[in-house]
Formats: C-alpha cells, structure tokens, sequence
C-alpha cells in the first residue's frame, strides 16, 4: 500500500524546480506597451500555439491529476486507521482502479478544453507582448529542427539530473523523509513504516 501511494520528496521538488525553470523561460517579459493585433500576428500565433500543442495538453493532464494526487494521498494517510489490515491491499488496489478510471474520463476532456481555450488564452498574450517580427523570429526557433531535437531529449536530461540528485542527496534526504513521516505519523496517531527510497520515485524516460 505504502509503494502505491507514497510519493517521492526529492521527486516532488525536481518536478516543481522543472516547471518553475520552464515558466521562466516560456514566458516573454511584458513590454513597455501593448502591441496591436494584426491578422498577420495572429496566424504566426496559431502556428506557435501548434507546436506548442503538446505542452499544452500536459498542463491539461496536470490540471486533471492534481484532485486525483489529492484524494490518493488523503486515502493513504486514512486507509491504516479505516480499514481492517488483512483487507488493506485490497481496498488500495479498488482506489487504484477508481483513481485510474478517473483519469481515463478526466485528463482528455481537461486536454481538450486546454487545446481549445489556448488562442482566446494564450493568443492574446503573444500578440500583446510581441511585434510580428518578434512573432516571425519566435515562430523560426521553435519550428526549427534543432529546437525540436533539444525538447526531444528533454525527458532524457531532467532524468539525468534526477538520478545523480538522488544519488548525491540520499544520505541525507532519507534520515528527514524518516523523520517527518515519523513526526506526521504521531501527530495522526496512526504507525507509520520505513520511508521508500527516494531512488524507486526516481523519473522514468518513456522509451
């Protein structure tokens, strides 16, 4: 139960410095004053918002994960105190598949509501805050074949990092995460066991 549910803090903080560095990246400084539209922006947006559909879907399944992330967490803290141990794997397995079967309706009706607001969204946000040269000059890096190799390999360089982070910082982090769940275990009332190893949350590439 604890394997299915527990998530990893080290895991947890990459996932979050990631997206805080790809916010700080993605995102144009706003400029001094707002651009005007044009219909020649807008199309350069449209091709932007394209090959920016993937990521905009992702945003989508995160936005559907997170009440999910929520629940499973909530239901691992209650599960030891509710229900009868020899029954407990088995009532994890049944919120398992329930958690799963709410994902398989969630995450595509939230990707698709994402895909579809993005221009009246993110559209205007570009056209404001970018000339049609800036637009043009945008539209040439992220269509370019190298810019596509770099986010390609990206799964594959936070991995990297992830593992060695791991690695490197497991003497230490393992003692807290103990620590804490010992602390927060107390503060429920309820036994807690040993923490998981950071290592078996580490990022997975898909192949």
């Amino acid at each position: 139960m604890r394997a299915m549910f527990k998530k990893s803090l080290i895991a947890a903080a990459i996932g979050l410095a990631t997206l805080s560095v790809q916010a700080q990246t993605q995102t144009p400084a706003p400029a001094a004053a707002a651009q005007q539209s044009s219909p020649a922006k807008k199309e350069l947006v449209t091709r932007i918002l394209k090959q920016q559909q993937q990521a905009i879907e992702n945003m989508g399944r995160t936005l559907a994960e997170q009440p999910a992330a929520e629940i499973m967490d909530n239901a691992a803290a209650a599960l030891p105190a509710r229900v009868a141990k020899d029954k407990q794997q088995a009532v994890a397995k049944q919120i398992h598949d329930d958690v799963q079967a709410y994902l398989g309706d969630a995450v595509p009706l939230v990707q698709s509501s994402a895909v579809k607001l993005a221009p009246t969204t993110i559209g205007p946000v570009l056209e404001q805050n970018f000339t049609e040269d800036e637009l043009k000059q945008l539209v040439g890096i992220i269509e370019s074949p190298i810019y596509a190799k770099f986010q390609h390999l990206g799964p594959d360089m936070q991995k990297a990092l992830a593992d060695r982070v791991i690695a490197e910082t497991r003497n230490a982090i393992e003692p807290k995460v103990r620590t804490l769940e010992q602390t927060v275990g107390k503060r429920l009332g309820v036994g807690t066991g040993a923490a998981t190893p950071p290592a078996a949350a580490a990022p997975r590439t898909k192949k």
